[in-house]
Formats: structure tokens, C-alpha cells, sequence
């Protein structure tokens, strides 16, 4: 396999997290993996190679004039990279809108695809993550979109966890196929009409943001903007809540003398739902497997990250994709 191209500039913690991480997934997982960014920053790369890139996106700048102006920027030659034939995937905790960018503007989108989406799989307590998508990369969608959108998580879900029928549900506030604004009523309804069993896959109709985390669904589509309100949300009350219970296990001496006798049963269920372990978001429906990373990934979360992209690649996710999509 080619190696997995790694922004070691992008990211809150970079480029000390992301090349630990890197090295780790190199040295530990027998993943290969090449580095990009600025070699004189890169202190320990370790056996890893480097590709040399002068420039960094902020995170804050904006992501498409950026993409166009700093070319030689770590996250441009990274995709790049993949383009040319040098790596196999891209991975990024930088600039989301710029790693979006970048990877659409290098690699291109497979052909037949409208428009790319982000997949992020949203933990379930008991049983495979459900795939949300679009997180982020639309927000102004077209009800064709949406029915591409359910054909690429249909297809992730099942090549990244295992899901041999995924169930594709439509968010919505309501399961009544007239509940909805005008983008989910005429997104329902061509989505009725698809043959899902052709695609191995099934569609469930609406449902609502409570059901995203209770195994009601292994695919979850919907615009870019809905998308990425309701990740925020999750991500936020999964904090308020977390941060909660701590403080109510260290409220008195019995209650933490409770914690102590409950923690190792919690300790697993913290990290199947700690985003560190998730791996980070996919952006589907471009020419490449290209991983966006949260901005504050740390070693673990890049090791994951890379493990995801491997995956992927070795699943041949991206000639999946473009199977169905040339057959819809």
C-alpha cells in the first residue's frame, strides 16, 4: 500500500501530536506513512519521509483563497500527494473548510458525484456507530444530493464497520413523510423510489435527532447545515454531561468511594464515545480517501485517524462509490 499523507502542520497541537501519532501508526500498526510540512519544524519524524511544504493554512483563514494562493502549503501537497500517485490517502486536523478544499480542488470528485459530503460516525452505546452525513461541507442542499449523500454512508457504513444491510434513515422533525421543509419532503420522496435492495441497503424514512445514538439507524442524512448543528449539539451535551457526572463522583466522600466501585465498568463506554477513538470524519465523493481530523487531535487521535484512512483504502471505498454512483 502507498503511504498515508499526513498534514503534520494542520492541527492545535501540531506538529508534535500529529507526528507522534504518525510515527506511532508507522511503528506500532505497520501502516506506512509519509509526513508533509516544514521539514525544520518536523524535529523527530523518526523513519518517516518528509514532503516538503513552506507554507501553513491557518486555521482560521479563508479556506478556498487559501487553497488557491499558498500552494505550496502542507495541506495542498498532501492532497496532491494522492493525487500523483505518492500516497494512497490524506489526513488533516487543520482548516476544515481548506482540507475540504484541497481535496476537491486536487483530487477532484469521482465522477457523477454533485457534490462531496462529510461522514461522521456518531457513537452508539450498543452497536455500530451511525453515520451522519452531511456534517458540514453543504449548507445549501438539493434534494438529489441528499439521495447521493444516503448512497455513499450506505456504502461506508457497510466497508467501515461491517454493516451487511445498512438501514438509511432521512433527519427530520417528525417520521411522517409530510413532516419536513420542502428540501425533506422532495428528498423523501426520491428516496422511496430508489431500489435499495439492489444496493444492499434499506430506507427507513424519517427520523427524528433523539434516535441518531439508539441504533435506529446506521445512516443519518442531511444538509450540511442541520448536519453540523446536530453534531455541535451532541458534541456539547456529551460534554455538559460527562463533565457532569465528574463532578457528582467527586461531590463527597460516598460518592467517590461509588466511582471507584463504578469506573471500570464506565472507563470502556467513555471511550467508545471519546471522538479520539472515532477517527475522524470522512469527506466522500471526492477522487481519494481524505480523512478530516477535529482540530485538536492529539497522538491518539492521528493514530486512529491514519488506522482510518488504511482501512479505507484497503476496503476500496472510493471504487465502491463510484460503482453506485455510475449505477444510479
Amino acid at each position: 500500500m502507498l503511504p498515508i499523507a499526513v498534514d503534520a502542520m494542520g492541527g492545535d497541537h501540531a506538529p508534535d501530536q500529529i507526528v507522534a501519532g504518525a510515527r506511532q501508526a508507522q511503528e506500532e500498526d505497520g501502516i506506512p506513512v509519509v509526513l508533509v510540512g516544514r521539514s525544520d519544524q518536523i524535529r523527530d519524524p523518526g523513519p518517516l519521509e518528509v514532503i516538503e511544504a513552506s507554507e501553513v493554512i491557518p486555521m482560521d483563514a479563508d479556506p478556498s483563497g487559501s487553497v488557491r494562493r499558498m500552494k505550496d502549503s502542507s495541506l495542498v501537497r498532501a492532497a496532491e500527494a494522492v493525487r500523483d500517485g505518492k500516497a494512497s490517502a490524506m489526513v488533516s486536523a487543520g482548516n476544515t473548510g481548506a482540507t475540504m478544499a484541497s481535496a476537491l480542488l486536487r483530487m477532484g470528485r469521482i465522477r457523477g458525484v454533485a457534490r462531496p459530503a462529510i461522514a461522521t460516525p456518531i457513537p452508539d452505546p450498543v452497536g455500530a456507530p451511525c453515520v451522519l452525513l452531511d456534517a458540514g461541507a453543504n449548507s445549501e442542499c438539493q434534494p438529489e444530493w441528499l439521495v447521493q449523500f444516503a448512497l455513499m454512508g450506505a456504502i461506508y457504513s457497510r466497508d467501515r464497520y461491517g454493516v451487511e444491510c445498512p438501514k438509511v434513515g432521512l433527519l427530520s422533525i417528525g417520521e411522517e413523510p409530510t413532516k419536513g421543509n420542502a428540501l425533506v419532503k422532495d428528498a423523501h420522496k426520491l428516496l422511496v423510489d430508489i431500489d435499495w435492495d439492489a444496493l444492499g441497503a434499506q430506507f427507513i424514512g424519517n427520523i427524528e435527532g433523539r434516535d441518531l445514538m439508539a441504533s435506529v439507524a446506521d445512516v443519518c442524512v442531511t444538509d450540511g447545515f442541520t448536519g453540523n448543528v446536530t453534531l455541535k449539539s451532541l458534541e456539547g451535551g456529551m460534554r455538559a454531561l460527562i463533565g457532569a457526572l465528574l463532578g457528582v463522583f467527586d461531590s463527597s466522600d460516598e460518592a467517590r468511594d461509588a466511582a471507584s466501585t463504578l469506573m471500570p465498568a464506565l472507563s470502556p463506554l467513555y471511550a467508545q464515545l471519546d471522538p479520539e477513538n472515532t477517527g475522524g470524519a470522512l469527506m466522500l465523493g471526492v477522487d481519494g480517501v481524505c480523512i478530516i481530523s477535529h482540530g485538536s487531535s492529539s497522538a491518539l487521535a492521528m493514530r486512529n485517524a491514519v488506522g482510518t484512512a488504511a482501512e479505507m483504502v484497503q476496503a476500496g471505498l472510493v471504487e465502491s462509490i463510484r460503482t453506485a454512483v455510475a449505477r444510479s
